[in-house]
């Protein structure tokens, strides 16, 4: 049945939770940067499913990755060993210098098992009264209840108080306010190396090194959540490498299965005691077809020759973006961003540009009311980001 772009939103609007606010596109095919809707328009693709497609659309490895698991195991349970989930923690392990791997389904759940991880392991080391997880102001953590109650936004706690005990929060970036927020009540310290979701907010230089030496000399778990900056987004491996960090728990999700549902909890010999048997699971976590997916996206993702293209592109992203800026001093406000992880502040409210590229043929989104925010593929070229900032500047004149 052929149904029309318009067709299939009024269909939506009938059956679907309207929980999310989506553009009036509906995407039926893509290959690398570009997707096409159902009217055969081409976009190029800045989002990169949030951040995740990190080898864009149908890479040409995947299909058959998809079919030979397919033919040979999907799903089993947690209640038995499959090969590529053992292969898939080993490879992560190794890479982080982390012990044990645990794997879920989502970003989200990946931090609800590092929030259950720090207060067992607190409780199993000094008993109740020390469960108190410290995060940042302008954080994202992901929508399941412990995960809006670890992030600092109030606009995402809105209607769903009262938010779980046990988290308080500081600013990002603000070391003094940080130590002095370290009270005999506290677990851990829970940080994203860069803030995604709020704004493409990147901390001092030294923040992060600094903040992992205090923690670790009051016993104090440092969670980094690399949801979104993890495996090669920076241009780096994992960022909290890049900051000079060591974490005692760490997230991942998004890039880990390019579009494929998968999250993983990485975590040191100590703390990973505190969840044996019986303390937490997941139906679904560790299905092998994940985790054969994973597994390959992982290995070309860690290859150094991978990661030095992404840094030299997302340099020459940066240089491409401050460029514009220099033109356009009366609209753009700063440029900032790590490898392939960029922020675009505007001097204006960001979602007429938003509407006005997609119009244009580029789609990107807002990560706060006035930041663009780019995260496209990894294997996004120096020709697709030269086009972008094309449509950019006739964007920024056309809602000037």
């Amino acid at each position: 049945m052929s149904l029309s772009s318009q067709e299939i939103i009024a269909l939506a609007d009938q059956s679907l939770l309207g929980n999310v606010t989506r553009l009036p596109l509906v995407l039926v095919r893509g290959q690398g940067l570009k997707v096409w809707d159902v009217e055969g328009r081409q976009y190029y693709d800045f989002i990169a499913g949030i951040a995740t497609c990190a080898f864009g659309h149908c890479p040409d490895f995947e299909p058959g990755i998809l079919y030979e698991q397919a033919q040979t195991l999907i799903h089993v349970s947690n209640l038995f060993y499959n090969k590529p989930m053992v292969l898939l923690a080993k490879l992560l392990t190794e890479a982080t210098g982390l012990a044990k791997a645990f794997f879920s389904n989502s970003g989200a759940e990946a931090n609800e098992a590092a929030i259950k991880m720090a207060r067992k392991h607190s409780y199993d080391r000094h008993g109740p009264g020390r469960h108190v997880i410290v995060s940042a102001l302008n954080s994202f953590h992901g929508r399941t209840m412990g995960a809006i109650s670890a992030t600092g936004q109030e606009r995402f706690h809105q209607g769903f108080q009262p938010m779980l005990e046990g988290f308080k929060f500081v600013p990002f970036g603000d070391f003094s306010a940080l130590a002095e927020a370290l009270t005999p009540d506290v677990c851990a310290v829970l940080l994203e190396p860069i803030q995604g979701e709020g704004g493409v907010i990147a901390p001092p230089p030294d923040y992060l090194q600094k903040v992992s030496e205090l923690a670790h000399s009051k016993d104090i778990l440092l969670i980094l959540d690399e949801i979104q900056t993890g495996l090669g987004r920076t241009g780096h491996d994992f960022a909290f490498k890049y900051y000079g960090a060591q974490p005692d728990i760490l997230t991942l999700g998004k890039a880990l299965g390019s579009g494929y549902p998968i999250g993983a909890t990485l975590s040191a010999e100590e703390p990973s005691k505190a969840l044996g048997p019986g303390t937490h699971s997941t139906t679904l976590g560790g299905a092998p077809l994940a985790m054969a997916l994973a597994l390959e996206f992982a290995k070309r993702i860690l290859d150094p020759q991978f990661l030095a293209k992404v840094k030299a592109t997302g340099q020459y992203f940066l240089k491409t973006l401050n460029s514009l800026k220099d033109q356009r001093p009366k609209d753009i406000q700063e440029v900032r961003g790590v490898g392939l992880i960029i922020g675009l502040e505007l001097t204006r409210p960001a979602a007429p540009v938003v509407l006005a590229l997609r119009d244009l043929g580029f789609l990107i989104n807002a990560a706060s009311s006035t930041v663009l925010r780019f995260v496209p593929p990894l294997t996004v070229s120096e020709e697709e980001i030269d086009l972008l900032a094309q449509a950019l500047d006739a964007a920024l004149a056309r809602t000037a």
